[in-house]
């Protein structure tokens, strides 16, 4: 599993994090520049780590504790890294009346954790969606931007085992 700091020194990265270094002094001292700063760290690092919360705390003179208020306020802004699968699992009306809450659990199950969360492998994290605007395949969910529909708990099942192995393969 990558550690924060590994994360968010990373290739990938590094454009990103160059990106938000300037935001911060771009917007010193500016009234109403935390929630923008918040999005640039959440740009560049994927969420919001405690490092950029410590960064931004300087720069608008705005204490931490508060700063994680706002962060955990806003369901946009994440404390945690994604996992390298993201699911989408839609909660839109065709899904639920089709199973969408039983799709939930499945996925809840299978990966052994509540809805937000993100795997201890750093797999797989799992969110709730109001709707992925496919209502005909309902119930759905998205993996990556890749959707699968008309599931249930045993498809679901197989298709959590296929992600797994693909990530086997490429490792």
């Amino acid at each position: 599993m990558t550690s924060h700091s590994e994360h968010e020194h990373s290739p990938v990265a590094e454009k990103g994090i160059a990106g938000f270094k300037a935001d911060l002094w771009n917007y010193e001292g500016e009234k109403g520049a935390l929630i923008p700063l918040l999005q640039s760290a959440q740009d560049a690092y994927g969420y919001v780590p405690e490092s950029a919360i410590d960064y931004i705390s300087e720069i608008v003179a705005i204490p931490a504790a508060e700063i994680y208020g706002v962060i955990t306020f806003y369901s946009q802004f994440r404390l945690k890294p994604l996992g390298k699968y993201l699911i989408k699992v839609c909660d839109g009306t065709a899904c639920h009346v089709n199973g969408a809450p039983k799709i939930l659990t499945a996925v809840e199950d299978e990966l052994q954790l509540t809805g937000g969360d993100t795997t201890d492998d750093g797999l797989f994290t799992i969110q709730k969606v109001a709707c992925l605007g496919c209502c005909s395949l309902s119930p759905v969910i998205m993996i990556n931007g890749e959707t699968h529909g008309r599931l249930n708990a045993k498809k679901v099942q197989q298709l959590l085992k296929e992600y797994r192995n693909r990530h086997a393969d490429q490792s």
